[in-house]
Protein backbone atom coordinates (compact mmCIF):
# COMPACT_ATOMS: atom_id res chain seq x y z
CA UNK A 1 0.00 0.00 0.00
CA UNK A 2 1.72 2.97 -0.79
CA UNK A 3 2.14 5.95 2.03
CA UNK A 4 1.31 10.07 1.40
CA UNK A 5 2.41 12.72 4.14
CA UNK A 6 0.18 15.37 4.99
CA UNK A 7 3.27 17.28 3.36
CA UNK A 8 2.77 15.72 -0.13
CA UNK A 9 -1.30 15.95 0.39
CA UNK A 10 -0.98 19.46 0.95
CA UNK A 11 1.28 20.32 -2.28
CA UNK A 12 -0.73 18.12 -4.38
CA UNK A 13 -3.54 20.37 -3.27
CA UNK A 14 -2.66 23.48 -4.11
CA UNK A 15 -2.39 23.12 -7.88
CA UNK A 16 -5.01 24.42 -9.71
CA UNK A 17 -5.72 22.35 -13.21
CA UNK A 18 -5.13 25.00 -15.52
CA UNK A 19 -1.12 25.92 -13.61
CA UNK A 20 -0.92 22.50 -14.11
CA UNK A 21 -1.66 21.50 -17.57
CA UNK A 22 0.09 24.87 -18.72
CA UNK A 23 3.27 23.55 -16.81
CA UNK A 24 2.93 19.94 -17.23
CA UNK A 25 0.76 19.05 -19.81
CA UNK A 26 0.48 22.02 -22.50
CA UNK A 27 -0.59 20.17 -25.17
CA UNK A 28 -3.61 19.01 -23.67
CA UNK A 29 -4.86 22.89 -23.43
CA UNK A 30 -7.01 24.50 -26.44
CA UNK A 31 -8.05 28.10 -25.35
CA UNK A 32 -11.48 28.86 -26.45
CA UNK A 33 -11.75 32.58 -25.00
CA UNK A 34 -9.93 35.11 -23.42
CA UNK A 35 -9.87 33.45 -20.35
CA UNK A 36 -11.48 30.24 -20.73
CA UNK A 37 -9.74 27.05 -22.07
CA UNK A 38 -11.10 23.09 -22.51
CA UNK A 39 -8.82 20.13 -23.13
CA UNK A 40 -7.73 18.32 -26.29
CA UNK A 41 -8.89 14.87 -24.42
CA UNK A 42 -12.52 16.00 -23.08
CA UNK A 43 -13.98 18.89 -25.77
CA UNK A 44 -16.41 19.44 -22.79
CA UNK A 45 -14.19 20.43 -19.56
CA UNK A 46 -14.43 23.73 -19.57
CA UNK A 47 -11.20 25.77 -17.16
CA UNK A 48 -12.22 28.86 -16.18
CA UNK A 49 -12.02 31.71 -12.96
CA UNK A 50 -9.64 28.63 -11.06
CA UNK A 51 -12.36 25.87 -11.76
CA UNK A 52 -13.05 23.17 -13.95
CA UNK A 53 -16.28 21.60 -14.91
CA UNK A 54 -17.12 18.55 -17.32
CA UNK A 55 -20.11 19.55 -18.64
CA UNK A 56 -21.07 15.97 -20.57
CA UNK A 57 -20.65 14.25 -17.38
CA UNK A 58 -22.07 16.99 -15.02
CA UNK A 59 -19.14 17.08 -12.04
CA UNK A 60 -16.81 19.56 -11.95
CA UNK A 61 -13.66 20.41 -9.00
CA UNK A 62 -11.35 23.12 -8.49
CA UNK A 63 -8.09 21.24 -8.26
CA UNK A 64 -5.88 19.61 -10.37
CA UNK A 65 -5.99 16.41 -7.69
CA UNK A 66 -9.87 16.99 -8.15
CA UNK A 67 -8.86 16.14 -11.78
CA UNK A 68 -6.64 13.40 -11.44
CA UNK A 69 -9.19 11.43 -9.00
CA UNK A 70 -12.45 12.65 -10.75
CA UNK A 71 -11.56 12.54 -14.53
CA UNK A 72 -8.60 10.86 -15.08
CA UNK A 73 -10.55 8.01 -12.48
CA UNK A 74 -6.82 7.77 -9.90
CA UNK A 75 -7.20 6.41 -6.27
CA UNK A 76 -6.22 9.62 -3.90
CA UNK A 77 -2.86 8.44 -3.02
CA UNK A 78 -2.30 7.57 -6.84
CA UNK A 79 -3.08 11.07 -7.91
CA UNK A 80 -1.01 12.84 -4.76
CA UNK A 81 2.03 10.78 -5.77
CA UNK A 82 1.81 11.28 -9.51
CA UNK A 83 1.27 15.43 -8.99
CA UNK A 84 4.31 15.32 -6.56
CA UNK A 85 6.21 13.43 -8.63
CA UNK A 86 6.02 15.83 -11.53
CA UNK A 87 5.76 19.13 -9.75
CA UNK A 88 8.52 20.84 -8.09
CA UNK A 89 9.02 20.90 -3.98
CA UNK A 90 7.91 24.67 -3.72
CA UNK A 91 4.04 24.96 -4.64
CA UNK A 92 2.95 27.15 -7.25
CA UNK A 93 2.57 30.67 -6.02
CA UNK A 94 1.62 32.16 -9.07
CA UNK A 95 0.66 31.46 -12.29
CA UNK A 96 2.19 34.32 -14.66
CA UNK A 97 5.63 32.59 -12.99
CA UNK A 98 4.97 29.65 -14.47
CA UNK A 99 4.01 30.72 -17.76
CA UNK A 100 7.21 32.21 -18.30
CA UNK A 101 9.23 29.19 -16.72
CA UNK A 102 10.79 26.95 -19.95
CA UNK A 103 8.62 23.58 -20.73
CA UNK A 104 8.77 20.59 -19.15
CA UNK A 105 11.50 18.49 -19.50
CA UNK A 106 10.92 15.18 -21.03
CA UNK A 107 13.14 12.66 -19.21
CA UNK A 108 11.78 9.02 -19.34
CA UNK A 109 11.45 7.04 -16.04
CA UNK A 110 14.55 4.72 -14.56
CA UNK A 111 13.96 1.18 -16.24
CA UNK A 112 13.81 -1.84 -13.68
CA UNK A 113 16.08 -4.36 -14.39
CA UNK A 114 13.48 -6.69 -16.11
CA UNK A 115 10.04 -6.61 -16.91
CA UNK A 116 8.28 -9.27 -15.71
CA UNK A 117 6.04 -7.70 -14.03
CA UNK A 118 4.91 -5.31 -17.58
CA UNK A 119 4.88 -8.72 -19.24
CA UNK A 120 2.76 -10.58 -16.93
CA UNK A 121 0.27 -8.09 -16.80
CA UNK A 122 0.16 -7.81 -20.33
CA UNK A 123 -0.35 -11.12 -20.86
CA UNK A 124 -3.05 -11.17 -18.55
CA UNK A 125 -4.56 -8.81 -20.96
CA UNK A 126 -4.44 -11.12 -23.98
CA UNK A 127 -1.05 -9.80 -25.51
CA UNK A 128 1.13 -12.88 -27.46
CA UNK A 129 4.30 -12.71 -26.46
CA UNK A 130 5.75 -12.47 -28.86
CA UNK A 131 4.71 -8.95 -29.89
CA UNK A 132 5.75 -8.08 -26.45
CA UNK A 133 9.10 -9.51 -26.87
CA UNK A 134 9.44 -7.88 -29.85
CA UNK A 135 8.79 -4.51 -27.84
CA UNK A 136 11.08 -4.82 -25.45
CA UNK A 137 14.00 -5.49 -26.95
CA UNK A 138 13.10 -2.66 -29.53
CA UNK A 139 12.66 -0.11 -26.79
CA UNK A 140 9.07 0.74 -27.04
CA UNK A 141 8.45 -0.87 -24.08
CA UNK A 142 9.69 -1.52 -20.29
CA UNK A 143 9.24 -1.49 -16.89
CA UNK A 144 10.08 1.33 -14.58
CA UNK A 145 11.81 1.29 -11.55
CA UNK A 146 9.51 2.65 -9.00
CA UNK A 147 6.47 1.89 -9.35
CA UNK A 148 7.05 -1.40 -11.75
CA UNK A 149 4.46 0.99 -14.99
CA UNK A 150 4.17 -0.51 -17.94
CA UNK A 151 5.84 2.50 -20.46
CA UNK A 152 5.39 2.71 -24.08
CA UNK A 153 7.69 4.88 -25.62
CA UNK A 154 7.18 6.69 -29.10
CA UNK A 155 10.06 7.86 -30.78
CA UNK A 156 10.91 10.94 -33.44
CA UNK A 157 12.31 10.29 -37.08
CA UNK A 158 15.92 10.11 -35.27
CA UNK A 159 14.72 7.30 -32.83
CA UNK A 160 14.84 9.50 -29.81
CA UNK A 161 12.53 8.83 -27.71
CA UNK A 162 9.94 11.91 -27.79
CA UNK A 163 6.66 10.74 -25.87
CA UNK A 164 5.99 7.97 -23.15
CA UNK A 165 2.25 6.26 -21.89
CA UNK A 166 2.59 4.85 -18.69
CA UNK A 167 -0.22 2.72 -17.72
CA UNK A 168 -0.07 0.58 -13.87
CA UNK A 169 0.04 -3.11 -13.69
CA UNK A 170 -1.83 -3.40 -10.40
CA UNK A 171 -5.15 -3.20 -9.58
CA UNK A 172 -5.11 0.55 -9.48
CA UNK A 173 -5.88 1.12 -13.47
CA UNK A 174 -3.51 4.32 -13.34
CA UNK A 175 -2.87 5.58 -16.69
CA UNK A 176 -0.87 8.64 -17.98
CA UNK A 177 1.97 10.32 -19.53
CA UNK A 178 5.73 11.40 -18.76
CA UNK A 179 5.91 14.99 -17.54
CA UNK A 180 6.84 16.74 -21.44
CA UNK A 181 5.60 13.69 -24.06
CA UNK A 182 5.06 15.29 -27.30
CA UNK A 183 2.01 14.16 -28.19
CA UNK A 184 2.68 13.87 -32.23
CA UNK A 185 5.26 10.97 -31.30
CA UNK A 186 3.09 8.93 -30.02
CA UNK A 187 3.56 5.00 -29.26
CA UNK A 188 3.58 3.52 -33.00
CA UNK A 189 4.82 0.40 -34.81
CA UNK A 190 5.77 1.06 -38.06
CA UNK A 191 5.35 -1.65 -40.89
CA UNK A 192 8.25 -3.44 -41.57
CA UNK A 193 7.38 -3.32 -45.44
CA UNK A 194 6.44 -0.54 -47.41
CA UNK A 195 3.14 -0.52 -46.79
CA UNK A 196 -0.09 1.96 -47.71
CA UNK A 197 -1.98 0.96 -44.70
CA UNK A 198 -2.09 2.69 -41.16
CA UNK A 199 -4.45 1.06 -38.04
CA UNK A 200 -5.97 3.91 -35.75
CA UNK A 201 -6.44 3.31 -32.36
CA UNK A 202 -6.89 5.07 -28.91
CA UNK A 203 -4.11 3.30 -26.74
CA UNK A 204 -1.14 1.38 -26.75
CA UNK A 205 -2.75 -1.85 -25.73
CA UNK A 206 -5.30 -1.77 -27.94
CA UNK A 207 -2.52 -1.63 -30.70
CA UNK A 208 -1.04 -4.40 -29.50
CA UNK A 209 -4.41 -6.68 -29.21
CA UNK A 210 -4.88 -5.99 -32.23
CA UNK A 211 -1.58 -7.19 -33.28
CA UNK A 212 -2.39 -10.35 -31.43
CA UNK A 213 -5.90 -10.82 -32.91
CA UNK A 214 -4.00 -10.57 -36.59
CA UNK A 215 -1.53 -13.22 -34.94
CA UNK A 216 -4.41 -15.44 -34.61
CA UNK A 217 -5.94 -14.81 -37.82
CA UNK A 218 -2.16 -16.32 -39.29
CA UNK A 219 -1.27 -12.49 -40.76
CA UNK A 220 1.78 -10.81 -40.40
CA UNK A 221 1.26 -7.82 -37.96
CA UNK A 222 4.35 -5.74 -39.11
CA UNK A 223 2.74 -5.80 -42.89
CA UNK A 224 0.89 -2.38 -41.85
CA UNK A 225 1.39 0.86 -40.02
CA UNK A 226 -0.05 1.18 -36.31
CA UNK A 227 -0.44 4.16 -34.28
CA UNK A 228 -2.10 5.04 -30.71
CA UNK A 229 -3.71 8.22 -30.84
CA UNK A 230 -2.76 8.48 -27.21
CA UNK A 231 -6.15 9.26 -26.07
CA UNK A 232 -9.04 11.21 -28.62
CA UNK A 233 -10.59 14.70 -27.95
CA UNK A 234 -14.49 15.27 -28.76
CA UNK A 235 -14.35 17.01 -32.24
CA UNK A 236 -15.78 20.77 -32.60
CA UNK A 237 -19.56 21.28 -33.52
CA UNK A 238 -18.07 23.15 -36.60
CA UNK A 239 -16.12 20.86 -38.98
CA UNK A 240 -13.72 24.11 -39.86
CA UNK A 241 -12.69 24.20 -35.81
CA UNK A 242 -11.92 20.44 -35.77
CA UNK A 243 -8.17 19.27 -36.20
CA UNK A 244 -6.43 16.38 -36.95
CA UNK A 245 -5.10 14.59 -34.34
CA UNK A 246 -1.58 15.84 -33.77
CA UNK A 247 -0.14 12.37 -34.02
CA UNK A 248 -2.18 11.20 -37.09
CA UNK A 249 -0.83 14.48 -38.85
CA UNK A 250 2.71 13.80 -38.17
CA UNK A 251 2.56 10.16 -39.08
CA UNK A 252 1.27 10.71 -42.10
CA UNK A 253 3.50 13.56 -42.81
CA UNK A 254 6.37 11.33 -41.83
CA UNK A 255 5.22 8.22 -44.19
CA UNK A 256 3.41 10.08 -47.17
CA UNK A 257 2.76 6.83 -49.07
CA UNK A 258 -0.30 6.12 -46.41
CA UNK A 259 -3.39 6.01 -48.45
CA UNK A 260 -5.54 4.21 -46.22
CA UNK A 261 -6.67 4.60 -42.68
CA UNK A 262 -8.23 2.10 -40.62
CA UNK A 263 -9.87 3.32 -37.33
CA UNK A 264 -10.54 1.15 -34.23
CA UNK A 265 -11.39 3.84 -31.93
CA UNK A 266 -13.57 2.46 -28.90
CA UNK A 267 -17.23 1.51 -29.25
CA UNK A 268 -18.67 4.75 -27.08
CA UNK A 269 -19.73 7.98 -28.03
CA UNK A 270 -16.67 9.59 -27.90
CA UNK A 271 -14.99 7.01 -29.85
CA UNK A 272 -17.61 6.82 -32.46
CA UNK A 273 -17.31 10.90 -32.48
CA UNK A 274 -13.86 11.01 -33.49
CA UNK A 275 -14.00 8.61 -35.53
CA UNK A 276 -16.87 10.52 -37.72
CA UNK A 277 -14.27 13.64 -37.05
CA UNK A 278 -11.66 11.96 -38.41
CA UNK A 279 -13.60 10.39 -41.87
CA UNK A 280 -14.99 14.15 -42.38
CA UNK A 281 -11.40 15.62 -42.44
CA UNK A 282 -9.41 13.05 -44.27
CA UNK A 283 -11.98 11.57 -46.17
CA UNK A 284 -11.39 13.16 -49.65
CA UNK A 285 -7.90 12.74 -49.12
CA UNK A 286 -7.29 9.32 -48.11
CA UNK A 287 -9.61 5.86 -48.46
CA UNK A 288 -11.25 5.70 -44.44
CA UNK A 289 -12.55 2.71 -43.15
CA UNK A 290 -14.13 2.25 -39.82
CA UNK A 291 -13.83 -0.57 -38.08
CA UNK A 292 -14.54 -0.32 -34.33
CA UNK A 293 -14.53 -3.15 -31.82
CA UNK A 294 -17.67 -5.53 -31.35
CA UNK A 295 -17.36 -4.55 -27.62
CA UNK A 296 -15.87 -1.41 -25.23
CA UNK A 297 -12.27 -1.40 -27.28
CA UNK A 298 -9.96 -3.85 -29.43
CA UNK A 299 -8.41 -5.23 -25.98
CA UNK A 300 -11.98 -6.24 -25.05
CA UNK A 301 -12.54 -7.97 -28.18
CA UNK A 302 -9.28 -10.38 -28.20
CA UNK A 303 -10.17 -10.79 -24.12
CA UNK A 304 -13.57 -11.89 -25.18
CA UNK A 305 -12.61 -14.13 -27.59
CA UNK A 306 -9.70 -16.12 -25.73
CA UNK A 307 -12.27 -16.65 -23.06
CA UNK A 308 -14.40 -18.29 -25.83
CA UNK A 309 -11.56 -19.96 -27.41
CA UNK A 310 -10.41 -21.61 -24.06
CA UNK A 311 -14.21 -22.99 -23.35
CA UNK A 312 -14.89 -26.51 -23.59
CA UNK A 313 -16.86 -27.61 -26.06
CA UNK A 314 -19.65 -30.06 -25.77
Amino acid sequence: MAYVSKEQIERAKQWDLLTYLQYFEPYELVRCSRNAYTTRTHGSLKISNGKWFWWSRGFGGRSALDYFIKVRGMTFTDAVLHIDEQTPVSSPERQADLQASPPARFELPEPYEDAKRVVAYLRKRGIAHEIIEDCVRSGRLYESRNYHNAVFVGFDEQHTPRYAAIRGTTSTRYMGEVTGSDKRYSFAIPANVKSTELHLFESAIDLLSHCTLETIAGKDWRQSHKLSLAGIYSPKEEKDESIVPSALAHYLQSYPKVECLVLHLDNDTPGRSAAAMIQQLLGQTYEVFDEPPIRKDVNDDLKFYQKKREEPTR
